[in-house]
């Protein structure tokens, strides 16, 4: 079993903007004093069914990928300028 250590929180807000056909969602991580931001996108196609919910869902995941990534690239850059190479992240 692993030994706990420190547990730290970090929230993420998702922020959604519908109109009839189309979700739009943000989502925004604060750690310290930086601020990730991801975006993401759902469309309704005419012939699908009224159903928001899908469309929220489908925005929010897209946002949350693209925060990861840019999670990912920070850390990247982080890493590469403490030590002086390019890193091999895998996630």
């Amino acid at each position: 079993m692993k030994a706990k250590g420190d547990t730290r929180v970090w929230t993420v807000e998702v922020f959604l903007e519908e109109t009839h056909d189309e979700t739009e969602a943000k989502a925004v991580l604060e750690v310290g004093d930086t601020r990730f931001g991801g975006w993401g996108r759902a469309r309704r196609n005419p012939s699908d069914p009224e159903l928001p919910r899908v469309g929220e869902e489908l925005a929010a995941a897209r946002a949350l990928s693209d925060l990861s990534h840019k999670l990912l690239d920070a850390a990247a850059e982080t890493i590469e300028a403490y030590e002086g190479r390019s890193p091999r992240l895998h996630g």
